[in-house]
Protein backbone atom coordinates (compact mmCIF):
# COMPACT_ATOMS: atom_id res chain seq x y z
CA UNK A 1 0.00 0.00 0.00
CA UNK A 2 1.24 3.08 -0.95
CA UNK A 3 0.28 5.20 2.51
CA UNK A 4 2.22 2.07 4.48
CA UNK A 5 5.03 2.17 2.10
CA UNK A 6 5.22 6.19 3.26
CA UNK A 7 5.11 5.69 6.65
CA UNK A 8 7.74 3.09 7.24
CA UNK A 9 9.75 5.73 4.97
CA UNK A 10 9.64 8.42 7.59
CA UNK A 11 13.34 7.24 9.03
CA UNK A 12 14.32 6.77 5.95
CA UNK A 13 16.86 9.68 4.87
CA UNK A 14 17.54 8.41 1.15
CA UNK A 15 13.96 8.21 0.53
CA UNK A 16 13.25 11.56 2.29
CA UNK A 17 15.81 13.19 0.37
CA UNK A 18 14.21 11.75 -3.53
CA UNK A 19 10.38 13.02 -2.26
CA UNK A 20 8.62 14.99 -4.74
CA UNK A 21 5.90 17.31 -3.40
CA UNK A 22 2.81 16.90 -5.34
CA UNK A 23 0.81 19.58 -6.08
CA UNK A 24 -2.32 17.55 -5.41
CA UNK A 25 -0.92 17.76 -1.75
CA UNK A 26 -0.35 21.62 -1.42
CA UNK A 27 -4.08 22.43 -2.64
CA UNK A 28 -5.78 19.90 -0.64
CA UNK A 29 -3.74 21.85 2.38
CA UNK A 30 -4.58 25.29 1.20
CA UNK A 31 -8.50 23.21 1.11
CA UNK A 32 -7.94 22.07 4.67
CA UNK A 33 -6.15 25.88 5.97
CA UNK A 34 -9.07 27.36 4.52
CA UNK A 35 -12.22 25.23 5.95
CA UNK A 36 -10.65 25.83 9.99
CA UNK A 37 -10.36 29.40 9.16
CA UNK A 38 -13.83 30.16 7.40
CA UNK A 39 -16.42 27.57 8.55
CA UNK A 40 -18.62 27.41 11.55
CA UNK A 41 -18.89 24.35 13.34
CA UNK A 42 -19.76 22.38 16.71
CA UNK A 43 -17.86 18.72 17.08
CA UNK A 44 -16.32 16.03 19.97
CA UNK A 45 -12.89 15.09 19.28
CA UNK A 46 -10.90 12.58 20.99
CA UNK A 47 -6.95 13.68 21.49
CA UNK A 48 -4.91 9.88 22.37
CA UNK A 49 -1.35 9.44 23.33
CA UNK A 50 -0.41 5.80 23.98
CA UNK A 51 -2.98 4.15 25.97
CA UNK A 52 -4.33 8.04 27.65
CA UNK A 53 -7.17 9.51 25.84
CA UNK A 54 -9.04 12.97 26.34
CA UNK A 55 -12.74 13.62 24.98
CA UNK A 56 -13.68 17.44 24.42
CA UNK A 57 -16.09 19.09 22.64
CA UNK A 58 -15.11 21.98 20.24
CA UNK A 59 -17.38 25.03 18.90
CA UNK A 60 -16.65 27.50 16.88
CA UNK A 61 -17.94 30.53 15.47
CA UNK A 62 -16.20 31.91 12.31
CA UNK A 63 -16.82 35.75 11.79
CA UNK A 64 -14.26 38.36 10.15
CA UNK A 65 -12.92 39.54 13.13
CA UNK A 66 -10.69 35.96 13.51
CA UNK A 67 -13.65 33.70 14.88
CA UNK A 68 -14.55 32.70 18.49
CA UNK A 69 -13.95 29.21 19.75
CA UNK A 70 -14.98 27.44 22.46
CA UNK A 71 -13.05 23.74 24.04
CA UNK A 72 -14.81 22.28 26.66
CA UNK A 73 -13.09 19.05 28.33
CA UNK A 74 -14.88 16.14 28.92
CA UNK A 75 -13.34 13.88 31.08
CA UNK A 76 -10.99 14.75 34.07
CA UNK A 77 -11.61 18.00 36.26
CA UNK A 78 -13.64 20.05 34.22
CA UNK A 79 -12.29 23.12 32.40
CA UNK A 80 -13.77 25.21 29.42
CA UNK A 81 -11.27 26.99 27.26
CA UNK A 82 -12.58 30.11 25.32
CA UNK A 83 -10.28 31.87 22.57
CA UNK A 84 -10.82 34.88 20.55
CA UNK A 85 -8.09 36.46 18.07
CA UNK A 86 -6.60 38.28 21.12
CA UNK A 87 -7.11 36.51 24.12
CA UNK A 88 -7.24 32.53 25.69
CA UNK A 89 -9.43 33.01 28.47
CA UNK A 90 -9.41 29.41 30.56
CA UNK A 91 -12.04 28.35 33.37
CA UNK A 92 -11.60 26.44 36.12
CA UNK A 93 -14.90 26.09 38.04
CA UNK A 94 -13.64 23.51 40.60
CA UNK A 95 -10.82 26.41 41.90
CA UNK A 96 -13.54 29.36 40.81
CA UNK A 97 -10.48 30.84 38.49
CA UNK A 98 -10.80 32.17 35.42
CA UNK A 99 -6.83 32.44 33.77
CA UNK A 100 -6.14 35.06 31.18
CA UNK A 101 -3.38 35.07 28.24
CA UNK A 102 -2.44 36.97 25.28
CA UNK A 103 -2.61 34.97 21.88
CA UNK A 104 0.98 33.58 20.74
CA UNK A 105 -0.27 32.41 17.74
CA UNK A 106 -0.28 28.97 18.68
CA UNK A 107 -2.07 26.41 16.54
CA UNK A 108 -4.63 24.16 18.18
CA UNK A 109 -6.31 21.14 16.26
CA UNK A 110 -8.45 21.48 13.85
CA UNK A 111 -6.62 24.90 12.91
CA UNK A 112 -3.03 23.35 12.63
CA UNK A 113 -1.78 24.70 9.37
CA UNK A 114 -0.12 27.85 8.73
CA UNK A 115 -1.16 30.52 6.80
CA UNK A 116 1.53 30.21 4.24
CA UNK A 117 2.36 26.39 3.02
CA UNK A 118 5.77 27.58 0.29
CA UNK A 119 8.29 26.82 2.89
CA UNK A 120 6.90 23.68 4.59
CA UNK A 121 7.64 21.81 1.07
CA UNK A 122 11.62 22.65 2.18
CA UNK A 123 11.39 20.39 4.83
CA UNK A 124 8.30 17.79 4.46
CA UNK A 125 7.70 15.94 1.37
CA UNK A 126 4.50 16.40 1.22
CA UNK A 127 1.94 13.97 -0.66
CA UNK A 128 -1.77 12.61 -1.18
CA UNK A 129 -2.18 9.93 0.83
CA UNK A 130 -5.75 7.24 0.34
CA UNK A 131 -9.75 8.19 0.84
CA UNK A 132 -10.76 6.99 3.90
CA UNK A 133 -13.80 7.50 6.24
CA UNK A 134 -14.22 9.69 10.07
CA UNK A 135 -16.89 10.46 11.77
CA UNK A 136 -19.14 9.24 9.38
CA UNK A 137 -17.90 11.30 6.71
CA UNK A 138 -15.81 10.73 3.75
CA UNK A 139 -12.10 12.11 3.63
CA UNK A 140 -8.85 12.60 2.17
CA UNK A 141 -5.49 12.76 3.10
CA UNK A 142 -2.39 14.51 3.00
CA UNK A 143 0.61 12.87 4.11
CA UNK A 144 3.58 15.32 5.48
CA UNK A 145 7.06 13.15 5.90
CA UNK A 146 10.04 15.04 6.98
CA UNK A 147 13.42 15.46 5.31
CA UNK A 148 15.16 15.08 8.51
CA UNK A 149 15.17 14.19 11.82
CA UNK A 150 14.51 17.66 13.66
CA UNK A 151 10.35 16.90 13.09
CA UNK A 152 7.85 14.21 13.32
CA UNK A 153 5.70 13.35 10.39
CA UNK A 154 2.13 14.23 9.92
CA UNK A 155 -0.81 12.72 8.67
CA UNK A 156 -3.93 14.86 7.91
CA UNK A 157 -7.30 13.88 7.05
CA UNK A 158 -10.12 15.74 5.65
CA UNK A 159 -13.98 16.08 4.56
CA UNK A 160 -14.05 15.18 1.44
CA UNK A 161 -16.61 17.88 0.70
CA UNK A 162 -15.52 20.60 2.55
CA UNK A 163 -11.71 20.68 3.88
CA UNK A 164 -12.50 20.22 7.38
CA UNK A 165 -10.02 18.67 9.10
CA UNK A 166 -11.39 15.40 10.81
CA UNK A 167 -7.96 13.33 11.94
CA UNK A 168 -4.38 14.40 12.69
CA UNK A 169 -1.82 11.83 13.40
CA UNK A 170 1.71 12.54 14.63
CA UNK A 171 4.32 9.88 13.76
CA UNK A 172 7.78 9.34 15.01
CA UNK A 173 10.83 7.94 12.61
CA UNK A 174 9.67 4.83 12.65
CA UNK A 175 6.42 5.95 10.87
CA UNK A 176 4.68 4.67 14.54
CA UNK A 177 1.83 7.15 16.02
CA UNK A 178 2.58 9.30 18.76
CA UNK A 179 -0.36 10.99 19.18
CA UNK A 180 -3.82 11.85 17.20
CA UNK A 181 -6.59 13.80 17.20
CA UNK A 182 -9.73 12.70 15.81
CA UNK A 183 -13.55 14.47 15.51
CA UNK A 184 -16.31 11.28 16.46
CA UNK A 185 -18.85 13.72 15.66
CA UNK A 186 -18.95 16.89 13.70
CA UNK A 187 -21.41 19.67 12.61
CA UNK A 188 -20.63 22.18 9.79
CA UNK A 189 -22.45 24.86 9.45
CA UNK A 190 -24.17 27.84 11.03
CA UNK A 191 -23.43 27.81 14.71
CA UNK A 192 -25.50 30.29 17.33
CA UNK A 193 -22.99 32.80 18.74
CA UNK A 194 -24.38 32.28 22.18
CA UNK A 195 -22.77 28.45 21.81
CA UNK A 196 -19.36 29.91 22.16
CA UNK A 197 -19.59 31.85 25.40
CA UNK A 198 -19.01 30.42 28.78
CA UNK A 199 -21.72 28.76 30.64
CA UNK A 200 -20.11 29.56 34.03
CA UNK A 201 -20.96 32.66 35.69
CA UNK A 202 -18.11 33.83 37.01
CA UNK A 203 -18.79 37.17 37.89
CA UNK A 204 -17.21 36.65 41.68
CA UNK A 205 -14.30 34.46 40.46
CA UNK A 206 -10.21 35.38 40.98
CA UNK A 207 -9.10 36.90 37.79
CA UNK A 208 -5.20 35.58 36.76
CA UNK A 209 -4.34 37.54 33.71
CA UNK A 210 -0.76 36.81 32.88
CA UNK A 211 1.22 39.89 31.78
CA UNK A 212 2.75 40.00 28.69
CA UNK A 213 5.57 42.33 27.24
CA UNK A 214 7.69 42.47 23.98
CA UNK A 215 11.08 41.15 25.24
CA UNK A 216 14.71 41.23 23.62
CA UNK A 217 16.81 38.66 25.52
CA UNK A 218 20.06 39.68 24.41
CA UNK A 219 19.87 42.79 25.40
CA UNK A 220 19.93 40.90 29.00
CA UNK A 221 23.25 39.04 28.20
CA UNK A 222 21.20 36.17 26.28
CA UNK A 223 22.01 34.67 23.17
CA UNK A 224 20.24 31.66 21.69
CA UNK A 225 21.30 29.90 18.58
CA UNK A 226 18.54 28.16 16.68
CA UNK A 227 20.20 25.73 14.50
CA UNK A 228 17.31 24.08 13.57
CA UNK A 229 17.09 24.66 9.76
CA UNK A 230 13.16 26.09 8.98
CA UNK A 231 12.62 27.37 12.01
CA UNK A 232 12.20 31.10 12.84
CA UNK A 233 11.70 33.24 15.91
CA UNK A 234 8.24 34.32 15.50
CA UNK A 235 7.55 35.45 19.80
CA UNK A 236 10.08 36.91 22.24
CA UNK A 237 8.52 38.01 25.00
CA UNK A 238 8.38 38.35 28.80
CA UNK A 239 5.80 36.66 31.23
CA UNK A 240 5.32 37.84 34.86
CA UNK A 241 5.33 34.33 36.74
CA UNK A 242 4.55 36.12 40.27
CA UNK A 243 5.38 39.33 41.72
CA UNK A 244 8.92 37.96 42.48
CA UNK A 245 10.11 37.86 38.79
CA UNK A 246 9.33 37.29 35.55
CA UNK A 247 10.03 34.35 32.64
CA UNK A 248 11.56 35.08 29.30
CA UNK A 249 10.17 33.36 26.21
CA UNK A 250 11.05 32.77 22.88
CA UNK A 251 9.44 30.69 20.35
CA UNK A 252 10.71 28.95 17.05
CA UNK A 253 8.63 27.72 14.58
CA UNK A 254 8.77 26.19 11.05
CA UNK A 255 5.11 26.69 10.26
CA UNK A 256 4.18 23.40 11.70
CA UNK A 257 5.71 22.35 14.38
CA UNK A 258 7.03 25.10 17.39
CA UNK A 259 9.55 25.21 20.07
CA UNK A 260 9.50 27.34 22.82
CA UNK A 261 12.43 28.41 24.97
CA UNK A 262 11.47 29.55 28.66
CA UNK A 263 14.30 31.24 30.78
CA UNK A 264 13.58 31.87 34.45
CA UNK A 265 15.84 33.16 37.28
CA UNK A 266 15.85 30.80 39.62
CA UNK A 267 15.36 32.46 43.73
CA UNK A 268 17.71 31.55 46.33
CA UNK A 269 15.28 29.12 48.07
CA UNK A 270 14.80 27.47 44.73
CA UNK A 271 15.33 23.35 44.63
CA UNK A 272 18.06 22.65 42.21
CA UNK A 273 17.62 22.69 38.93
CA UNK A 274 16.74 18.58 37.56
CA UNK A 275 18.53 18.75 34.11
CA UNK A 276 17.70 16.18 31.75
CA UNK A 277 14.88 15.25 29.07
CA UNK A 278 11.81 14.58 29.45
CA UNK A 279 8.39 13.37 27.20
CA UNK A 280 4.54 13.85 27.43
CA UNK A 281 3.10 12.34 23.68
CA UNK A 282 4.82 14.69 20.84
CA UNK A 283 6.13 17.08 23.46
CA UNK A 284 9.76 16.76 24.43
CA UNK A 285 11.14 18.69 27.28
CA UNK A 286 14.95 19.52 28.33
CA UNK A 287 15.90 21.33 31.82
CA UNK A 288 19.13 22.85 32.35
CA UNK A 289 20.88 25.23 34.46
CA UNK A 290 22.11 28.63 32.78
CA UNK A 291 23.96 30.87 35.23
CA UNK A 292 21.75 30.64 38.02
CA UNK A 293 18.49 30.18 35.56
CA UNK A 294 16.21 27.72 34.87
CA UNK A 295 16.38 26.88 30.81
CA UNK A 296 13.77 24.75 29.45
CA UNK A 297 13.05 23.94 26.12
CA UNK A 298 9.24 22.79 24.99
CA UNK A 299 8.74 21.27 21.60
CA UNK A 300 5.99 19.59 19.64
CA UNK A 301 9.00 17.96 17.90
CA UNK A 302 11.54 14.93 18.24
CA UNK A 303 13.84 15.05 21.23
CA UNK A 304 16.95 15.76 18.79
CA UNK A 305 15.24 19.11 18.30
CA UNK A 306 14.75 20.37 21.87
CA UNK A 307 18.15 19.26 22.94
CA UNK A 308 20.23 20.52 20.26
CA UNK A 309 18.63 23.98 21.04
CA UNK A 310 18.71 23.81 24.54
CA UNK A 311 22.77 22.75 24.19
CA UNK A 312 22.65 26.36 22.54
CA UNK A 313 21.21 29.31 24.85
CA UNK A 314 24.24 30.91 26.81
CA UNK A 315 24.57 33.88 28.58
CA UNK A 316 27.20 36.43 28.85
CA UNK A 317 27.53 39.68 31.22
CA UNK A 318 27.20 42.63 29.30
CA UNK A 319 29.78 45.29 30.79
Amino acid sequence: MRALALFLALGAGLVQAQGQTTPEALALLRKIHLATQKLSYTGTFVYQQGAQTETSRITRVADAAGGIEKLEALDGAPREIVRTRDTVSCYLPDSRVVKIDRRDDARTFPALLPDEFAELAHYYVITRGERGRVAGLDCDSVLLTPRDELRYGHKLCADAASGMLLKARVLDGRGEMVEQFTFTQIAIGSVARDKVRSRHASRNWRIEETAVAPANLAASGWSITSDLPGFRKVVEVRRKLRASGSVGQVVYSDGLAAVSVFIEPLAASAEPVRAGLATLGAINIVTREVSNHRVTVVGETPAASVQRLAERVAFKRLP
